[in-house]
């Protein structure tokens, strides 16, 4: 059985931390696929610090892109960030919008047609001021109708508000778990 859950929440609100006790609450031996690109020294650390905290029960994968490549019936991925990934197609396809987010639909479609569980981690970026940057307010339509997309297909949808998980979706089929 399938069963995908969306951890939502600002920079720093405790998301990543979640999803992985969450993770390993499911799984002995979860899958992290983490899909940042490192843009700068600073960011390199911020990578190295998320690595770090994870044990040797985490095997780890590193996809900016084709999450579909990595395929594994029926057990348990974290996958850390949809707005870091969303954020390689955006850059790639010169910040095109609906490009982008065909390729990212179409993407996460193929990923998660196999029976797993999938914990996906993402931002709200857009519970700000709207940006002067006319690129930043793309960006910040493509995440908002991405991370809408995969609400709308997540049995569990959580928003992490300073380290503590708030359940705003969840599916008949997941109540007892």
């Amino acid at each position: 059985m399938s069963r995908i859950i969306l951890i939502t929440g600002g920079q720093r609100s405790g998301k990543s931390s979640y999803a992985e006790q969450l993770a390993l609450s499911l799984s002995e031996n979860p899958i992290y696929i983490a899909t940042a690109r490192i843009w700068d020294d600073e960011f390199a650390l911020r990578v190295k610090k998320h690595q770090e905290r994870r044990g040797l029960e985490w095997t780890n994968i590193e996809e900016e892109k084709f999450l579909s490549r990595h395929i594994y019936p029926d057990r348990t991925m974290l996958i850390d960030c949809v707005t870091l990934w969303s954020t390689n197609f955006f850059f790639d396809n010169e910040s095109n919008i609906e490009l982008s987010l065909k390729a990212l639909k179409k993407e996460f479609d193929t990923f998660t047609a196999t029976p797993a569980n999938y914990i996906f981690v993402t931002n709200e970026i857009g519970l700000g001021g709207v940006s002067e940057n006319d690129i930043q307010r793309k960006y910040t339509d493509l995440l908002g109708w991405l991370n809408q997309y995969i609400a709308s297909k997540a049995d569990e949808v959580i928003f992490m508000v300073s380290g503590i998980p708030v359940t705003i979706k969840q599916s008949a089929k997941n109540e007892n778990i």
